[in-house]
């Protein structure tokens, strides 16, 4: 069965006005979800805010239903503390490293960055709906949609789809320019996303807008047949 709400929640896809995102602080907005009910969570949040870490996996703890993970990319110099403030909610799983061939300077460490890397930590025992890379080559530059951390659509795509199934809820608690959104009305998946600043909340509903749907989305039954297969 579908669910178009969670709590008091509106969920995504759609094209009305409160299409899955909504403005507002994460911590206060995350209080009405109801305990168990997300399937997958999704985010980016601020690197150097430890705390936020923190509490995503404590908030991760009581909203994501048993065997299901949180994915939350972290700051490269920030991994581990990162590490330490996820691990106190939540079991570890794995590293996933998206490759850049394109150079970025870091400047307080000296170093030039290759990458950017996502932690996967799960809520019991889970297993992928698919087959995941641990590694992802990105070749890509980052859209202009108004946003200045625009995340590669495809990457995350990858990992959406093979973390979730069709009936799934993704909750995005840092959505900044609404790339796992917008992922997640290419999928068909239904979503939830908080963003605390009112413009960037907006260009990412905007960015929804502007995301086709898909032509055709199995039923949760034809999908459990096909990761079968």
């Amino acid at each position: 069965m579908t669910v178009d709400r969670l709590g008091p929640y509106l969920l995504g896809p759609n094209d009305t006005p409160e299409n899955g995102i909504y403005t507002g602080d994460a911590r206060i907005l995350s209080e009405a979800i109801p305990d168990e009910s997300v399937d997958l969570i999704f985010t980016d949040p601020v690197y150097d805010r430890i705390d936020d870490y923190r509490w995503l996996a404590e908030t991760a703890a009581r909203v994501l239903k048993l065997d299901r993970w949180m994915v939350a990319y972290f700051g490269i110099g920030y991994l581990p503390e990162t590490v330490a403030a996820l691990s106190q909610h939540l079991t570890y799983e794995w590293q996933h490293i998206c490759y850049m061939p394109t150079l970025n300077r870091r400047g307080a460490y000296k170093t030039f960055s290759n990458y950017r890397g996502f932690l996967r930590y799960m809520k019991g025992r889970a297993v992928p709906a698919k087959h995941t890379r641990d590694l992802y080559v990105d070749t890509y530059r980052s859209e202009n949609n108004g946003h200045w951390w625009t995340k590669h659509k495809g990457l995350i795509m990858h990992y959406v789809d093979c973390l979730s199934t069709a009936d799934a809820v993704i909750l995005d608690p840092f959505t900044g320019g609404g790339t796992v959104p917008a992922v997640c009305k290419m999928l068909g998946r239904k979503y939830l996303a908080f963003e605390i600043e009112p413009d960037t909340a907006d260009l990412a509903r905007e960015r929804v807008r502007n995301t086709q749907p898909p032509l055709f989305v199995p039923v949760p039954e034809q999908a459990a047949m096909e990761i079968d297969a």
